[in-house]
């Protein structure tokens, strides 16, 4: 007889298993779980088998051929387009001239079919369905019969209002080929919705049969560790691969289980499996082939797939492990969770319940994952980075996430705590704004929402108005797709590490304060925060010798946010600005290229303008680039030690912190103006901690990031701006002068991937090695050179260690790096 297999499915709620695989080919019992539906036709006579393929079509084409190895023949009928159930048999109509069997290749059943043919001649109908009694039939389509077994109707995915009978369409049909009268060809047709209505409409019969045996659609994550379970307690007929020990554990051809490892049946243990001592394999646990269980590991009621790797002391329970996975030594993967091929689990990291891991992943050591990790994402070891929460919008990022993220951050504060809160001018930032709000509202904390503001701004109201806190949302700089989550403490400073540390515990505890009704947080908008910032940051300046001064610059908003600010305060300083994109909107933050051109063109509208400067201002309000005024750009080295020359000539004494990353010339220009250095570690925060204290002057990153304290200790551009003219004014020099007196810098960069694990290892052997040499320890191990330098450092995001190097020329700079860079890869 002749049979058709759909196998034309994607699989979508079995992702992330069948993101890379079709779902026929997902494996049960270590077959691909069409292979026990072709098995189980060739039992009943069914030798001439059509497949419907579309998803993935050749990874089903491949592993079958032409069903010569199964004792079958078989073809293969591929749909373009999806055509439903019916349309694509009807795509194989010239191969079905007889009575045939129509079977989905993704269900797991022994149903006699035999006695299901035999029935189905009996009646002389177009068509027969085999029926299975359920408990649960709401998930189902439910076919309602008569007493002779002909059918009476079809309710597809009834309510429990509807459900009149408890038997339900297992998707198996005997049809005669008369039915493709009603399959009009290369259109989108299902049996149980057009095609079976539509022939009872004719008045021709179609019968129900109710089968003996098991059938499961394996349509769930849920169902698929089910159908495990049943097929170890023995309720569905399969052959299982390996040698029987006992009653219920099957051990496969070649498998290596060692005399002190413990299985604690029923289990499936995959051919050439390596289990190793003190491994514990408990009940309902299926190993694909070629798995390898070290020492220590538990697992329970878990699928494996085949090649895996589970490292000493891992913890499995109620999880499926897709091919060819890596976990590291103590991980562990929570109920409910779910990996996809290839992922890598570092050690000590937590997949929590219910997370999907989808293919190719990495989760870094030590890293708790609490939500799904999708396309082009992974997890970190940290829940907070360089610059805060950040992540796809949408994806990583999700209003859920910025929900919790704000309970977590609002319980970390008393009840009835006052949070700043803003947004740029992106559509997803305006949206996941609104579920921040939510989650501070409902942890009892009240919210000041400047609404649309650069991140100084922010900054600004927050120590203004000496609210509790502040969080801004905004795209990435970097990354157009991305979005930020940035929260601030009391002073308007990124929050520091312990604060981090306690809103990672309680997001990851989900220890949420939940606010009864009547502490609710409230919101408010505060009225003039542009004027105090404003009025603010003129006081900081000599407005008297500005205007006197009145400067001429050009400027590009970039359609951020700063378009709201610079322009009150410039006017009150007399300055006449050319301003291009001149207002906020939600714009494309465009490539590299894009925002070289248009530095560019400011360069050129500063030269034919005659300006005095010009200044690209980013997004974010932060950051920016400056043009002097014979319209060439200053690289961030360049702006740094312009800045630091006018600081130093205009205020005698000053104090300038300075990331210890800054080249040695920064010394030297401090050093002949009287100036004095504080050095301090890479990161922002650190930066704005030092500038608030100590009373420094000035401070400065190498990434275009300027402080002025005695206005606002954090990265402003328009301040940066702002005091940049009052300096010129102060000194009486053109940008340029101070540009053309400007040493070279030759500083060479390099990266070397390390593991997690070997960080420790690599900076102790840098100190040990450094004997004898001056070292500088404020952040990484920086050893001093006659002529320069070399810092070492580790990346704290990523596995990787930075080496900086400074010498008198750049290819000695690169030789300097290169050297410490081959050290750290012997280290490693």
């Amino acid at each position: 007889m002749k049979a058709v297999i759909l196998a034309g499915g994607e699989g979508t709620r079995l992702r992330p298993l069948t993101s890379n695989q079709p779902k026929p080919m997902m494996p049960v019992a270590n077959r691909p779980m069409m292979e026990h539906i072709v098995r189980l036709l060739a039992e009943h006579g069914f030798d001439d088998i059509v497949v419907t393929v579309a998803f993935l079509a050749n990874h089903i084409r491949t592993y079958f051929g032409d069903g010569s190895d199964f004792g079958v023949r078989m073809r293969y009928a591929t749909e373009d387009t999806p055509l439903g159930t019916a349309g694509s048999v009807r795509n194989a109509a010239d191969e079905l001239d007889e009575t045939f069997l129509v079977i989905s290749g993704d269900v797991l059943t022994d149903i006699d079919l035999s006695a299901f043919v035999k029935a189905h001649r009996s009646t002389g109908a177009a068509g027969s369905i085999a029926l299975k009694r359920v408990d649960d039939p709401v998930e189902f389509g439910i076919v309602i019969t008569h007493d002779d077994g002909s059918i009476d109707r079809f309710l597809e995915k009834p309510t429990w209002g509807q459900v009149f009978s408890d038997t339900i369409n297992t998707g198996i049909y005997v049809l005669e080929p008369e039915v493709f009268d009603f399959i009009h060809k290369g259109e989108v047709v299902d049996f149980s919705s057009d095609v079976f209505p539509a022939i009872l409409k004719r008045g021709k019969p179609l019968f129900g049969y109710v089968a003996e045996g098991y059938w499961e659609d394996v349509g769930t994550l849920e169902a698929y560790l089910r159908a495990h379970q049943d097929i170890l307690d023995g309720k569905v007929n399969i052959e299982i691969d390996g040698f029987r020990l006992g009653e219920d554990v099957w051990l496969g051809e070649g498998a290596e289980v060692d005399p002190d490892a413990r299985i604690d049946g029923p289990a499936i243990i995959g051919s050439n499996c390596l289990i190793e001592a003190g491994a514990h394999v408990r009940e309902y646990t299926v190993l694909g082939r070629d798995v390898v269980v070290k020492h220590d590991a538990s697992i329970v009621r878990s699928v494996v797939h085949e090649h895996a790797y589970l490292g000493p002391a891992v913890r499995l329970r109620g999880t499926v492990i897709g091919r060819s996975c890596d976990l590291r030594a103590h991980a562990a993967v929570e109920e409910g969770a779910v990996l996809g091929d290839e992922c890598f689990v570092g050690e000590g990291a937590v997949v929590n319940p219910g997370v999907k891991v989808y293919p190719f992943k990495t989760v870094e050591a030590g890293a708790v994952v609490t939500s799904s990790i999708v396309w082009e994402s992974r997890g970190a070891r940290t829940l907070f980075g360089r610059r805060g929460v950040a992540g796809l919008a949408n994806v990583d990022i999700t209003p859920e996430v910025a929900t919790r993220l704000a309970m977590a951050y609002g319980t970390s504060l008393k009840k009835g705590a006052v949070v700043s809160t803003s947004r740029d001018t992106s559509r997803v930032a305006r949206a996941l704004k609104r579920s921040i709000i939510g989650g501070l509202n409902l942890s009892g904390v009240n919210v000041e929402d400047v609404e649309l503001a650069t991140v100084p701004l922010t900054r600004f109201q927050v120590r203004n108005s000496m609210t509790d806190g502040g969080i801004t949302v905004r795209l990435s700089p970097k990354d157009p797709n991305s979005v930020e989550i940035r929260i601030l403490d009391n002073e308007g400073r990124d929050i520091d590490e312990a604060a981090q540390r306690k809103i990672e515990r309680l997001l990851q505890r989900e220890d949420f304060r939940r606010a009864f009704a009547g502490d609710i947080g409230d919101i408010v908008f505060p009225p003039r925060s542009l004027e105090y910032y404003t009025a603010a940051l003129e006081a900081s300046v000599d407005k008297g010798r500005l205007r006197e001064r009145a400067f001429k610059v050009v400027l590009d908003y970039s359609f951020g946010a700063s378009s709201l600010v610079m322009p009150a305060v410039l006017a009150k300083l007399g300055a006449d600005v050319l301003a291009v994109n001149p207002f906020a909107a939600t714009r494309s933050r465009g490539s590299a290229d894009d925002r070289t051109e248009r530095i560019q063109r400011i360069g050129e509208l500063v030269r034919a303008s005659a300006s005095d400067l010009g200044m690209v201002i980013d997004p974010d309000g932060e950051t920016g680039t400056v043009v002097d005024d014979t319209g060439h750009m200053l690289d961030p080295e360049q702006a740094l030690l312009a800045l630091l020359t006018l600081v130093a000539e205009a205020r005698p004494g000053a104090r300038v912190a300075l990331p210890v990353s800054v080249s040695k010339q920064a010394e030297r220009i401090a050093s002949e103006r009287g100036a004095e250095i504080v050095w301090t570690k890479l990161s922002a925060s650190n930066l704005m901690e030092v500038a608030s204290s100590d009373r420094v002057d000035f401070a400065a990153s190498q990434e275009s990031g300027f402080i002025w304290p005695d206005f606002l200790p954090a990265y402003d551009a328009t301040a940066t701006l702002v005091k940049l003219l009052d300096l010129l004014a102060v000194t009486g020099h053109k940008l340029s002068e101070i540009v053309a007196t400007l040493p070279a810098v030759h500083i060479a960069h390099e990266t070397v991937p390390t593991p997690w694990e070997r960080k420790g290892a690599v900076m102790r052997e840098m100190v040990e090695r450094a004997k004898g040499r001056d070292v500088v320890l404020v952040d990484g191990v920086k050893i001093l050179h006659p002529d320069g330098w070399a810092l070492v450092l580790p990346d704290p995001e990523e596995p990787i260690v930075h080496v900086w190097a400074e010498a008198g020329t750049d290819n000695e700079a690169t030789q300097l790096a290169a050297e410490y860079a081959r050290r750290i890869a012997q280290i490693v």
